[in-house]
């Protein structure tokens, strides 16, 4: 078994396997290590029900320049450009149509006012209007985007990624999490189920510490999760504190799924989307019969994510029945049943959702994004300037971290390396 390749790419996300890509391009031979069983980080299809549905990320946002659409593509995904559910409402939804635009309305006023608080605290709480009866609704849809509370958005951060959004919102019928783990290069070694335990910087490179033993290269690519790195699970070298206090400033939000099966063809129309409680910070989005598929999909945002997290899933289950019911009638109660509930908080090698700026530390993106010792490289959705919280900001960190690996192994003298890579180096020295 091989213990020495040019690069070492902790974490097999997203940003891991974008990363993956590039150095296979480029010829370098390639370790990813993995802790869970599975690829993909918080890109997740599974098999329910007989359906490819997405636990995490599902949106190809900003479809139109989203670097996974070109992968899918050209790997045969297809890609539906068709508008989003949420674009358009459930005709049995009985939600009073004008609360709607009003509550929508202030979250655009929310949104709008964000900018003058940026020049200031930079706190997204005080963009709020002071007593305003759709403050309920903007707290919901700021915990969707943002995982958290408005108290713990920097207004720069939310501003940066809603600036440089598309609005192009694209959809993967056999699954995002899917085309993720497919996209692994077959000739990058792979080890699951194998957390790196310690990285420490080597006169020629870095070893890598795991429960199999310990590997060396000539680089490494951490991709891990801000809430993994800025906790002691991985042992980093001596310097590094700042890169974890950068990590800690861009905690991931709460957000999580729950599913429901339809037991009841007529019970509700097909790919259409609904909103809970106008009035409640905790309310779900549902996505309704995707795909046409039996099924209602729940997101909870930022305190609605809490119940599940903290009072667990029948909670969860019990808050978002209580909503369909409110919303479509006492009938609809037994046309539904559990299917299955998210738990990305409680899982230990990810920690959460996505990664929110907390007021006034936008800066740690770019932090976080500098390399150490040109040894040890950064990438993950927290170190893309504007499209963090998405499945291709991830990938772009991670081919931009690539980029920064493999020229730092090309400029540094002396140093043996393997595959292609080195052949290039033996062909230039003639």
């Amino acid at each position: 078994m091989d213990t020495t390749f040019d690069v070492i790419i902790v974490g097999g996300g997203a940003a891991g396997i974008g990363a993956a890509r590039r150095l296979t391009a480029q010829g370098s031979s390639t370790l990813l290590l993995e802790a869970s069983p599975r690829l993909g980080g918080r890109a997740h299809t599974q098999d329910l029900g007989g359906y490819p549905l997405d636990l995490g990320c599902e949106w190809l946002h900003s479809g139109d320049r989203n670097a996974w659409v070109g992968i899918a593509e050209a790997s045969g995904f297809p890609v539906d450009r068709g508008d989003p559910p949420w674009a358009k409402a459930h005709p049995g939804n009985v939600q009073d149509e004008d609360d709607e635009e009003a509550a929508q309305r202030a979250f655009g006023d929310w949104e709008e006012r964000l900018r003058t608080v940026a020049a200031g605290s930079d706190r997204g709480s005080d963009a709020l209007e002071p007593g305003g009866s759709w403050n309920a609704y903007v707290r919901a849809i700021a915990g969707f985007m943002s995982g958290v509370a408005p108290e713990r958005i920097s207004a720069t951060d939310y501003l940066a990624y809603d600036d440089a959004s598309t609005g192009r919102n694209w959809h993967l019928p056999l699954g995002y999490g899917t085309l993720v783990a497919a996209s692994l290069p077959s000739s990058t070694a792979l080890r699951l189920a194998t957390p790196a335990q310690r990285i420490d910087l080597t006169a020629d490179g870095v070893a890598v510490t795991t429960r199999a033993g310990t590997v060396r290269a000539g680089a490494a690519i951490l991709t891990v999760s801000t809430t993994v790195l800025a906790g002691d699970a991985i042992r980093l070298p001596s310097g590094t504190d700042p890169w974890r206090e950068a990590a800690a400033a861009l905690p991931l939000g709460r957000n999580e799924k729950i599913f429901l099966e339809i037991g009841r063809d007529a019970a509700f129309e097909s790919d259409v989307h609904a909103y809970g409680n106008l009035h409640d910070p905790r309310s779900a989005a549902y996505s309704i019969r995707p795909n046409g598929w039996p099924v209602i999909e729940a997101f909870l945002g930022g305190e609605g994510a809490r119940i599940v997290e903290e009072d667990g899933p029948a909670a969860g289950f019990a808050f978002v029945s209580a909503e369909l019911v409110s919303l479509f009638g006492s009938d609809v109660a037994s046309a539904i049943r559990p299917l299955a509930v998210t738990a990305w908080s409680r899982m230990a090698s990810i920690g959460g959702a996505y990664s929110c700026a907390l007021p006034g530390r936008s800066q740690a993106r770019a932090r976080l994004a500098q390399p150490f010792e040109d040894r040890l490289f950064f990438a993950g959705e927290a170190t893309h300037p504007f499209d963090f919280t998405t499945a291709h900001g991830a990938h772009d960190s991670g081919r931009r971290a690539a980029d920064e690996a493999f020229a730092a192994l090309r400029e540094r003298r002396g140093l043996v390396l393997r595959g292609s890579m080195a052949a290039a180096e033996a062909r230039a020295a003639r």
